[in-house]
């Protein structure tokens, strides 16, 4: 199916792409940056705040290195607070060797003892001291009179683990800010190589989505799968499409109809829906072929199968149940019109043989072989109808001896023949017997003593039919394939195909919970053998006002 032109999508619409390839290219795109951005504020998150942590332990480390200088507690002790006193010169010493902003020693009292900025020497310290000299080490982010910093504040000890003052260092928070920043490029630079590979999968991904969509929009998809869904289920072929594992994908009304499934069957293995045999092979691809023929519960299906890239396969039926049954029908007619062409060969020698008998005034003669002509046929009519009662089978086995006789192959029933007319299906079962003795009849023809034997029985409820022609017979290794569709030795009719009738007689009987089997007969031909159970109606269920009388029957022919 062709994918419809832009011309054919209505008006052009500025903003929103309607292409999948487009609308799938920017979503990709949308989801891409708004993980890369994603992920880097919450890189950006920690890495501030682990910056911080860091500065704040570094003027930690830097206020206990101090703090653990020996003499600095001495001095503080021993000398006056001056910009030219040891503790001084020991804590710029320090400041300028860690590049500390400021490194501010002080005493009990919070005054301090040195500082950058030597006129605050002397002065309290700006923030609360507390905690440090009341010997606890503490980490903060403060401002105080040389702006905002990272702190470290540990207590000073005297002799005897006496605390006699505190330590503060400051780290300049501008730096740790510059920090922060120096790196906020570099990750940048990360974030937009990936963004870039990202958008390039994505891309990519996009391109390849175009060619297997035909870059249709959604709305062409929808309206396509919505056409395709009232298509499979209008028309009147049976479509079902397999995957690569042989699971049923797709199955439309009319395919459910022709193999008697359900919907429930889409998404199940073949071989789980259907039972073994020609129609399960031709649908999984174990037989291949054109038009090949199957047979499911009585109907005679039409099958071709095309693979799909995939791996997969779809499959058509078509229902040629009464195609069949019209040439089967067109077949029986010819072989009619053959035999009353015979007949009426036959009855024209009669007339001459009559006139000529009149002509010589033999009328006893006359009489005697008009008497004989009309009785042999009368004879068969009534024997046929006193043992078969059946008034459908009983017609059958007339006409088919009419039409086997003029073929030159005797019809007769079998010693013990008797069938009450109490059939549940009589056309069925005249299916059955007319297959049979067709092909019978076909095998026995040019045969030296051409011959068919019919024999009906009831045996309770059971019906058994037996079916023997001295035909050439059938090899013993033949005996299980003749059964299947398609297999036949006859050459083509004019309806173009064969080898069905044997098939429908197996699926009839089966569906009855009956056999038919076949074997060689004694002086050579085949013996057919069908039982049928539960074939015949109760002796309770018959009316016997309605059961046809034999003589009746055989005086009305």
């Amino acid at each position: 199916m062709n994918a419809p032109s832009i011309s054919d999508r209505g008006p052009r619409r500025f903003g929103w792409p309607q292409r999948v390839f487009s609308q799938v290219l920017l979503m990709q795109l949308a989801i891409i940056t708004g993980v890369t951005v994603l992920v880097t504020g919450l890189f950006l998150a920690p890495l501030s705040a682990q910056l911080d942590d860091e500065a704040m332990r570094r003027a930690l480390a830097i206020a206990q290195s101090t703090a653990a200088q020996p003499g600095i507690a001495e001095d503080l002790r021993t000398t006056e607070a001056s910009a030219s006193g040891p503790v001084q010169s020991a804590a710029e010493r320090i400041r300028r060797a860690t590049g500390a902003e400021y490194v501010v020693v002080m005493d009990r009292r919070g005054v301090r003892w040195s500082h950058p900025e030597t006129d605050r020497i002397g002065e309290v310290v700006s923030t609360d001291p507390g905690d440090a000299l009341r010997g606890r080490e503490v980490m903060e982010i403060d401002s105080g009179t040389l702006g905002r910093s990272a702190r470290g504040k540990v207590p000073l000890r005297g002799p005897g683990d006496e605390v006699v003052g505190a330590v503060s260092v400051g780290i300049e928070y501008d730096s740790v800010r510059a920090r922060l920043l120096g790196a906020i490029p570099g990750l940048l630079a990360y974030a937009g190589g990936a963004l870039a590979v990202g958008a390039l999968a994505a891309y990519l991904i996009s391109r390849r989505l175009q060619r297997q969509t035909h870059d249709l929009a959604f709305s062409d998809i929808s309206a396509l799968l919505t056409e395709r869904e009232a298509m499979l289920h209008s028309i009147r072929e049976g479509v079902v499409a397999l995957d690569g594992t042989g699971r049923i994908r797709l199955l439309n009304d009319e395919a459910q109809r022709l193999l008697g499934l359900g919907p429930e069957a889409a998404g199940r293995p073949l071989a789980e829906v259907l039972d073994s045999g020609r129609t399960a092979d031709v649908l999984a691809g174990r037989v291949v072929g054109d038009d090949l023929l199957a047979v499911q519960s009585g109907r005679v299906l039409l099958a071709n199968r095309m693979e799909t890239d995939d791996g997969g396969a779809v499959v058509t039926l078509r229902d040629r149940t009464e195609l069949e049954h019209l040439g089967r029908e067109l077949d029986s007619t010819t072989g009619l019109i053959d035999a009353l062409r015979a007949q009426d060969h036959e009855h024209a020698n009669r007339l001459h043989t009559l006139l000529g008998l009149l002509e010589l005034e033999m009328h006893e003669d006359a009489m005697e072989f008009v008497t004989e002509v009309v009785g042999v046929h009368r004879a068969t009519a009534e024997q046929v109808t006193e043992k078969v009662q059946d008034p459908l089978l009983a017609a059958l086995l007339v006409g088919k001896a009419t039409v086997a006789a003029e073929r030159g192959v005797s019809l007769r029933l079998a010693p013990g023949t008797l069938l009450p007319d109490r059939v549940v299906d009589p056309r069925g079962l005249v299916t059955v017997v007319g297959n049979l003795v067709d092909n019978a009849t076909d095998a026995a023809a040019g045969s030296g003593d051409a011959r068919i034997e019919v024999g009906l029985r009831a045996e309770g409820r059971t019906v058994v039919l037996r079916v023997r022609d001295s035909g050439p017979g059938i090899a013993p290794e033949q005996y299980a394939s003749i059964f299947t569709e398609g297999w036949s030795t006859k050459d083509l009719p004019a309806h173009g195909k064969r080898g069905l009738g044997l098939a429908l007689v197996r699926r009839l009987a089966e569906r009855q919970g009956g056999s038919v089997t076949v074997a060689g007969a004694d002086g050579g031909g085949a013996v057919f053998t069908v039982v049928l159970p539960e074939a015949l109606a109760g002796p309770e269920t018959a009316d016997p006002a309605t059961a046809p009388h034999p003589a009746t029957t055989g005086d009305s022919r």
